[in-house]
């Protein structure tokens, strides 16, 4: 038999206490908004259905997040968090910006939509800026000249994002469609037959018209996305690679070229100052002193005039 006594008539009923309360943070409202990210996508999401996730009053949320733009922003740099870049070894510079590449697009795919969240944020957030400075690193040691490493980021970024979207558009096409039989498969599935549709699309076109098209009809998408992705990097490494050997080339030393045998050293002389030409006037020899057997021209025609009686002595043309 209990030993606990009814309530008295006038005493209230006692409210059982509830569960406490998990204190609200950043930390719970980005991952409350992730969830609704991954529900209803990108357009659709708001700072209400957060704070619905959460179980909280709207105004409860702007006492840690100022406006739905911040809110972006951390999930943003949510994404850089255990993250890390390899230390830069230009031995495997092109396998590591690959392998970069990769996990970038890994991210963009561990949430719905989340390339539109990307490309909403600040890439120069001080949050981020240690893992900009690391990715810099590695186009630095492989070589590349300062004005193209300080660009190639910004490319490897850009693809990586711009492909992710591209995926991310198919798959809500594909989520808000789902009364097309193809849509109800997977993303890969769903692309193989996108690409069979499209390759017997150019097949038949007129060659006559479109003779590329026609032509490159069976070669010019490939099989999976991944595939697809990986060829956009590799053209991009080495289009860059490009660039670095070309400077690698530029600041070479340069071999200095070999000197013929008895070659002098000399300043050189120049045109007009060879001391064997005639033109150097006096100091030539007169001929006829070297070879006295040698016949004066001037005793075989006797009416030649003398020049040399005309006035003072002058070169010989």
């Amino acid at each position: 038999m209990s030993d606990e006594l009814p309530a008295l008539p006038w005493e209230r009923a006692r409210r059982r206490p509830g569960p406490a309360r998990i204190p609200l943070t950043r930390d719970r409202i980005v991952e409350a908004a992730y969830t609704v990210l991954d529900r209803v996508g990108y357009e659709k999401l708001s700072m209400r259905q957060v704070a619905a996730e959460l179980g909280v009053a709207v105004s409860a949320l702007y006492a840690h997040v100022s406006s739905k733009d911040e809110l972006l922003e951390l999930m943003y740099l949510r994404m850089f968090e255990e993250w890390e870049l390899p230390d830069p070894d230009p031995e495997r510079w092109r396998e590591q910006v690959r392998d970069y590449a990769r996990e970038g697009r890994g991210k963009m795919h561990s949430h719905r939509d989340m390339a539109r969240v990307s490309m909403s944020g600040m890439p120069f957030s001080p949050e981020a800026l240690p893992h900009l400075d690391r990715l810099l690193g590695l186009f630095r040691a492989g070589g590349l000249p300062d004005r193209l490493a300080g660009a190639a980021g910004d490319v490897i970024s850009t693809f990586i994002n711009g492909f992710a979207l591209e995926e991310s558009i198919w798959e809500s096409r594909h989520q808000e469609s789902g009364d097309h039989a193809w849509t109800q498969k997977s993303g890969e599935q769903s692309w193989e037959e996108i690409r069979e549709a499209l390759q017997r699309y150019f097949e038949n076109l007129p060659p006559e018209r479109f003779p590329h098209l026609t032509a490159l009809s069976g070669s010019m998408l490939n099989k999976t996305n991944d595939e697809r992705f990986d060829l956009g990097i590799e053209i991009i490494i080495r289009g860059l690679a490009s660039f670095a050997e070309d400077a690698a080339v530029s600041t070479a030393p340069r071999p200095s070229a070999a000197l013929p045998t008895g070659s002098s050293t000399g300043p050189a002389v120049p045109d007009g100052d060879d001391p064997a030409s005639p033109d150097d006037g006096p100091a030539s020899p007169d001929h006829r002193e070297t070879n006295p057997a040698a016949p004066d021209h001037r005793e075989t025609n006797p009416a030649a005039p003398e020049h040399r009686k005309a006035g003072p002595a002058r070169p010989r043309p």
